[in-house]
């Protein structure tokens, strides 16, 4: 974020700000942003910028343009973690909205603006994952010491935050005003659910709606849910001259269960005649060969192939995608702990 010391009119210090104040803001700066133009059928512009601005004020630091994190500034721990969560609230609010939006049946909100809407909501709750997510997790944060109650709540906020668009992406689509369906060029899945960094490894993390083939035109019999993609930096920060980027993915896939009973007629999972296995992995190219030179393999390959290397095996049970990012950052860094 750019320096706005010595700027006139400088954001407010969001620590700063009493409950009451911060929320008095977020109404100011929120108005009517998801008023609908009678006479234009777009959603208003101010939306985003709204929301920006929030997300500008939330991420800012504490103390003018570089953030400290002394024992005088820990005491607003709580009220940090209260104001983050009336943030949360606000995003959860405008997802509402829309929700009932979309059940009130309004004639004048027509599918376009619907659709506009949806997709503005999540480009706006983007800084918001950021600072969740860089928060939360980050080594080299000047407030990597945070104490792990805290960075679990933040977690917890993004978890949430993540859940509850999904649901409403999927509502949305069953509706068919948006398309979850990777395959088509304006779907909105998967979603970004925030960046991280840790050392020279910078993380973003992305989210299915549902289920997707791991690849689009070749039957693997495995479904992914989330893709991580990880950038190597530098010590100063920035990427590589020529930056490598390594998609891992959380998925499942039906294998045969080997100890079912056929003749048992319970149905309990351990009795499945197939068990479903997640697990964490990461995407091999196959076609075209990484290391080829030659550009017409790439313009004459339309859908890239890769294979699925299986790193960790999680069992039956699908974990939250905040699990599985720290699962797959423990595999990443191994001396990683949250």
């Amino acid at each position: 974020m750019a320096d706005r010391e010595g700027e006139p009119g400088a954001l407010p210090d969001i620590l700063s700000l009493s409950p009451a104040t911060f929320r008095d803001l977020l109404e100011d700066m929120s108005g009517e942003a998801l008023a609908f133009t009678e006479g234009h059928h777009h959603w208003e512009l101010r939306e985003d910028e709204s929301l920006l601005l929030l997300a500008d004020i939330a991420l800012a630091p504490s103390c003018g343009s570089v953030a400290s994190c002394s024992h005088s500034e820990a005491r607003g721990e709580a009220r940090s973690l209260q104001e983050m969560q009336l943030q949360l609230q606000f995003f959860l609010s405008r997802a509402e909205d829309l929700h009932d939006c979309l059940e009130s049946g309004k004639s004048h909100l027509d599918r376009e603006a619907l659709a506009g809407a949806v997709s503005s909501l999540l480009y706006t709750c983007k800084p918001y994952f950021n600072l969740l997510e860089s928060t939360g997790r980050s080594s080299v944060s000047p407030c990597a010491q945070r104490p792990a109650e805290f960075c679990l709540k933040l977690l917890d906020f993004s978890q949430q935050l993540c859940d509850r668009l999904e649901q409403l992406l999927l509502t949305y689509a069953s509706c068919d005003l948006i398309s979850v369906d990777e395959a088509e060029p304006d779907s909105v899945s998967p979603f970004c659910v925030g960046q991280s960094r840790l050392g020279q490894t910078r993380l973003t993390a992305f989210r299915y709606c549902k289920p997707t083939p791991f690849l689009s035109r070749v039957d693997t019999g495995v479904y992914k849910r989330m893709r991580w993609n990880v950038d190597r930096l530098r010590e100063d920060g920035c990427e590589e001259e020529e930056p490598q980027t390594e998609f891992y993915f959380l998925c499942y896939e039906d294998i045969p269960n080997t100890h079912a009973d056929p003749d048992a007629q319970s149905q309990d999972a351990s009795n499945a005649s197939v068990l479903r296995m997640w697990s964490i992995g990461q995407w091999v190219q196959v076609n075209p060969e990484p290391a080829t030179e030659d550009i017409d393999d790439w313009i004459l390959c339309e859908v890239p192939e890769a294979s699925y290397h299986r790193l960790l095996f999680l069992g039956p049970d699908e974990p939250s995608g905040c699990t599985a990012t720290t699962y797959l950052l423990q595999l990443l860094l191994p001396g990683h702990t949250d």
